[in-house]
């Protein structure tokens, strides 16, 4: 009989749900009901007999402490976030990419035309010649030969690789490892103490765009190192930097850089001056071996080290070039820069040469120029500091204007202010020449007799230097004693306005008032004016104005422009020329400029103006006609007690001394008269101070006034007649 008990009762499967489930909605994650090692399939539930073991709930898993053991798996959550954290990142990355290229192609749109690469704008050359032939100055933009880089001395390309890029032939344009190794340097010093462009991209940024510090230019120089790495080879890029990068003093490529530093071509530079050279790239104007011989030295040093480590010179060949090179720059400090910045004012009045490479050859003697130079700064540094004088100016120029000297200044590099020509100053008594020129011209002679005593005009009353009166006097010792008196009651008598005449024939171009007050100098005028203004007396009488260019060529030789012609003819009467003479002699031989007394025929005048504000000392020969001012830049400081017959004259004549080592001596350019007489019914005074007699002791080179009454007037003017003329 079958068995009807019941069938064995099926286990039933626990369905446990982990609490931490429960937590999570339905939109974190599915809902897990068990896992799968709990599941059991279809055959073991109906073969397994066995009662099912009771589930055990695992404990919840806690964070891993630091330090512990275990672990276990990544929950389905941390895999979640891990993909959501890659799917963002992945996005950040396309939008950044997208952005970039974005950036780029903005930036790209903007380049210049590369293919008009080496059709860069520049300023023409201008290059100042002394005299001589020798380069003293040189404006623009100025390039040397293009030279291939197997034609130039190979130092110079090894210094510049060693230096800036030791990697150039083997980066693709930008150099990672040398960025992020000047990245590293310049976060440790704190600030920029390295770069990491390499040689192409300063020839992108060099060549093709502005010198802005902006993303935009850094983005642009990249772009463009990256087509000129595709575009050209190595040594044509290398080529092309080395002949376009600007190295100072105006040169542009290492050709123009050898020949301004070194007086040589690249092809020829030793070791040390391609040191030089590529030392230069870094900062032109503070490494220049003219501006500052010992920096450029330390510099240069740097780069031989620089080849040593980069294997292209061994240690004692570098040391050697170091030891050596020094006295391979040090050329004569440059001269003449207030001259060829005076010049470069007026070169756009030629028309000629406008926008044209240029050589200028100039009237400067490069030899005097350097003494001018050198004497004033000594004479500033050492008297000048004591009597509280701090600037200076001098012109010497030839008697038909031609400017040999000027001295604008104690050192240019502090100032480039030039007092000689922009200076407006207070002439002082140096004015007086043209007040007694106009007398002579009017027919007073200078044995003519004024009274120095008091005077006054409204409420000016003029004194005198030293406070003290002569009484009736000549001009001549009026004139050598600079008494202000006479001057003043001279230009009354002759009028203002034919002095104002007088003076701009002579060659002053500033505004005069027209009062008396001009005989003693009150109008502003500059150094260049008076002294041209005092040529006149050098050369004969003739009207004459300053210049400094005798021609100008293209770089090649060709004439583009030539000086033409010469001064305005006569300017005064041969008579009033042989008066001056006789005045202007008696100032150097008994007169206030006694202290610039030459060993040759020559005339002169001293000014000093009110409060001891303005110094100065003029005076010309047969050769050269010399102007010296002193004073301070702010007329609110008074020098102590420098009068024009102190230190303008000791400089003065130092001057001179110089310009006329070698030549002979030569009378003055005197006309000759038919006879000497006093003028008019002006009376001849025989005794005293400005006696006929106690004039003739100069006259004949003596230093004083003379004792002896001489009763022959016919005499004495024998006396003056061969003072005059040599006889």
């Amino acid at each position: 009989m079958p068995d009807r008990s019941p069938p064995p009762r099926r286990p039933t499967l626990s369905l446990e749900i982990d609490p931490a489930d429960r937590l999570l909605s339905s939109g974190d994650r599915p809902f897990r009901a068990a896992r799968d090692d709990d599941r059991l399939t279809a055959d073991a539930r109906d073969n397994d007999d066995r009662p099912a073991p009771p589930r055990v709930r695992k404990p919840r898993r806690t964070p891993r402490n630091k330090g512990g053991g275990g672990g276990g798996k990544k929950t389905g959550t941390d895999r979640k976030w891990l993909k959501r954290l890659l799917l963002i990142g992945l996005t950040l990355v396309i939008w950044v990419g997208i952005g970039l290229a974005a950036l780029v192609a903005y930036y790209a749109v903007d380049l210049p035309d590369i293919d008009k690469m080496t059709a860069t704008t520049r300023r023409p050359s201008v290059v100042f010649l002394s005299a001589e032939g020798e380069t003293f100055a040189a404006y623009g933009d100025i390039y040397g030969q293009p030279l291939d880089l197997k034609e130039m001395a190979p130092a110079i390309p090894q210094a510049v690789m060693a230096t800036e890029d030791r990697r150039f032939f083997s980066h693709f344009g930008i150099d990672l490892w040398g960025l992020g190794r000047a990245m590293v340097a310049n976060l440790r010093a704190g600030h920029v103490v390295q770069g990491g462009s390499t040689i192409t991209q300063q020839l992108a940024k060099n060549l093709f765009l502005k010198p802005d510090r902006t993303l935009k230019r850094k983005v642009q120089e990249l772009l463009m190192a990256l087509w000129l790495e595709q575009r050209f080879s190595k040594e044509q890029l290398l080529t092309l930097y080395l002949n376009r990068v600007y190295l100072g003093s105006g040169t542009f490529g290492v050709d123009a850089a050898a020949k301004r530093y070194f007086d040589v071509s690249a092809r020829n530079v030793s070791l040390y001056q391609a040191a030089v050279i590529a030392g230069l790239l870094k900062a032109p104007s503070r490494y220049s071996p003219l501006n500052d011989p010992d920096a450029s030295h330390k510099r240069t040093v740097d780069v031989l080290q620089n080849m040593v480590e980069a294997g292209y010179v061994d240690q004692r060949t570098a040391d050697l070039a170091a030891l050596n090179g020094a006295a391979q720059i040090r050329r004569p400090p440059p001269a003449g820069r207030y001259f060829a910045d005076w010049l470069m004012a007026h070169m756009d009045e030629m028309s000629e040469v406008q926008g044209k490479d240029v050589v200028v050859r100039t009237t400067l003697d490069l030899g005097l120029q350097r003494k001018v130079e050198a004497e004033l700064k000594a004479l500033l540094a050492d008297k000048g500091a004591k009597a509280k004088v701090s600037q200076g100016a001098v012109v010497v120029l030839s008697p038909d204007g031609a400017v040999r000297a000027m001295a604008g200044g104690r050192d240019y590099d502090d100032s480039q202010f030039n007092r000689a020509t922009q200076g407006l100053r207070q002439p002082g008594s140096a004015f007086k020449p043209f007040v007694y020129l106009a007398a002579m011209e009017r027919g007073l002679t200078p044995w003519d007799v004024f009274d120095d005593a008091p005077i006054k005009l409204g409420n000016w009353k003029p004194g005198n230097y030293n406070g003290k009166y002569e009484g009736p006097v000549s001009l001549r010792h009026a004139f050598a004693h600079s008494t202000n008196t006479v001057a003043v009651r001279l230009i009354e008598e002759v009028g203002p306005a034919r002095v104002i005449s007088q003076a701009h024939k002579m060659g002053i171009t500033s505004e005069l008032r027209s009062d008396a007050s001009l005989a003693l100098g009150t109008s502003e005028t500059s150094l260049l004016d008076l002294t041209t203004a005092y040529a006149p007396f050098a050369n004969g009488g003739e009207g004459v104005t300053a210049y400094g260019v005798d021609m100008v060529t293209d770089p090649q030789g060709k004439m583009l422009w030539r000086r033409q012609g010469g001064g305005f003819g006569p300017i005064m009467s041969p008579t009033a020329l042989a008066y001056m003479h006789d005045m202007m002699q008696a100032v150097l031989s008994e007169g206030t400029g006694k202290a610039a007394r030459l060993d040759r025929p020559a005339g002169a005048k001293t000014g000093t103006t009110q409060d001891y504000r303005d110094a100065w000392f003029l005076g010309y020969t047969a050769d050269y006609v010399t102007g010296v001012w002193l004073g301070n830049d702010d007329q609110r400081n008074e020098m102590k007690k420098v009068t024009g017959g102190g230190l303008p004259a000791q400089l003065w004549k130092t001057v001179m001394v110089a310009a006329h080592k070698g030549l002979p001596a030569r009378r003055l350019p005197t006309p000759e008269l038919e006879a000497p007489a006093p003028a008019g019914n002006a009376p001849v005074v025989l005794e005293g101070p400005g006696s006929i007699a106690a004039e003739r002791g100069a006259f004949d080179g003596g230093e004083g006034e003379g004792d002896d009454v001489i009763h022959d007037a016919g005499r004495a003017l024998d006396g003056l007649f061969n003072s005059l003329f040599g006889r």
